[in-house]
């Protein structure tokens, strides 16, 4: 029998069973060469290491057998549990933990002249990089950058010269392809020295383009980045998707703060009133959502057209634009011009502080530039607080 139409792959302990598509016989490995025992269970060699393709992910098609062991090859196109992990990923939820293991992949029909493409094991990463890789044949080295993408791993020190190198060796590259070059993203080039690469691998570390849907027009031009290739780019679309993260970065401690503000709306001239904690902290809450609104969502979308160079300015400017209409809401209710500073205080201070935060994000800041406008701005910050906080009890008398 030359095919298996269905397979279900060895469960680890801990591990769901999973179909994986058809594929030759042939180019599976025995149960030894996998690093398996008979009984399904990982061997003592697999012991503690996450071999690509061992946990028959969706996005493995097939394995084929090379001259430096058995390689898992990706699909291209991504399925719909790739579609939806990605929306939760961008919102935030289970982030730290989007990650494919590290080592070698192929794409496509990959032989001993096919490229070699460095990346980051974020599966977010994996998947912009294979998805432009349709009807290219392709290896690609995953580094082991603790689930962080390229650039920040860069910065970090997880995608680096030395995982390289060593990630080089382990997969026995120089088995896989007869040139000796890899091709790592423009934007790990801070991690990544490729004169160091050469002297300790023998590999020729080239520098691709910054974004993956380049990849095709780099390789078609002989592995030559153009202007284009080369520049940062930050559009509406690429501010907009952050946006989901910053704000859910903020849900809990906003929830926090929600309580300590119902709490602290309670104090009044009976000491401690539950229908003030519940009107007035309703008032609270509200400016607290005009603040979140302002500086993790306004701010960022529209961080080129704000005046100031200044993250922390930026979100004080939408800010104040957002409280004066929350304000003109609300004016009825809200008892005297003390309750209204107070307020304002207090939107225009989260809002300043959620922009702030959003510097990370983006390419428009250094970290000295950020560590100085943190050095200025979180003290102002501080002290608004406080100064509302006065304003808020203040007012209830």
């Amino acid at each position: 029998m030359d095919k298996i139409k269905e397979f279900i792959s060895i469960k680890p302990s801990g591990q769901k069973k999973i179909k994986i598509s058809t594929f030759d016989v042939n180019i599976m490995p025995s149960m030894d060469e996998a690093g398996l025992k008979s009984s399904g269970e990982p061997s003592s060699t697999m012991a503690g290491y996450e071999k690509p393709g061992y946990k028959l992910c969706s996005y493995v098609e097939k394995f084929i057998k090379t001259d430096a062991g058995i390689i898992p090859i990706i699909k291209s196109k991504l399925g719909k549990d790739d579609l939806f992990s990605t929306l939760y990923v961008r919102c935030g939820i289970s982030r730290n933990k989007y990650t494919v293991a590290p080592g070698l992949y192929g794409i496509g029909q990959p032989d001993k002249n096919c490229e070699v493409l460095v990346t980051a094991n974020f599966k977010l990463t994996f998947d912009h990089l294979r998805k432009e890789l349709d009807e290219i044949n392709a290896w690609i080295l995953v580094l082991d950058t603790k689930g962080v993408n390229v650039w920040c791993a860069a910065g970090k020190g997880t995608f680096s010269t030395l995982e390289l190198v060593n990630r080089i060796k382990d997969c026995k590259l120089e088995k896989i392809v007869d040139h000796k070059r890899v091709i790592v993203p423009q934007l790990g080039a801070t991690g990544v020295s490729a004169r160091d690469v050469k002297k300790k691998s023998g590999f020729r570390a080239v520098y691709g383009p910054i974004r993956a849907n380049d990849i095709k027009a780099f390789l078609k031009n002989k592995r030559k980045a153009d202007k284009k290739m080369r520049q940062v780019t930050f559009n509406l679309y690429e501010r907009f998707i952050l946006t989901p993260v910053e704000i859910q970065i903020f849900l809990k401690p906003a929830m926090i703060t929600a309580l300590i503000l119902f709490i602290i709306s309670g104090f009044g001239p009976g000491i401690f009133s539950f229908s003030g904690a519940l009107e007035r902290g309703l008032l609270s809450f509200l400016a607290l959502i005009a603040g979140i609104v302002s500086g993790a969502f306004v701010t960022p979308v529209l961080l080129p057209f704000l005046p100031s160079r200044q993250f922390a300015l930026k979100g004080i400017i939408a800010g104040s634009v957002f409280a004066i209409l929350f304000l003109a809401q609300v004016s009825k209710d809200i008892p005297g011009i003390a309750g209204s500073l107070a307020l304002f205080l207090f939107s225009v201070t989260i809002s300043s502080y959620l922009a702030m935060n959003f510097t990370g994000a983006t390419p428009f800041t250094s970290p000295s530039g950020v560590e100085k406008e943190m050095k200025r701005y979180i003290p102002v910050q501080l002290a608004c607080l406080v100064i509302s906080t006065g304003l808020w009890i203040y007012s209830a008398f």
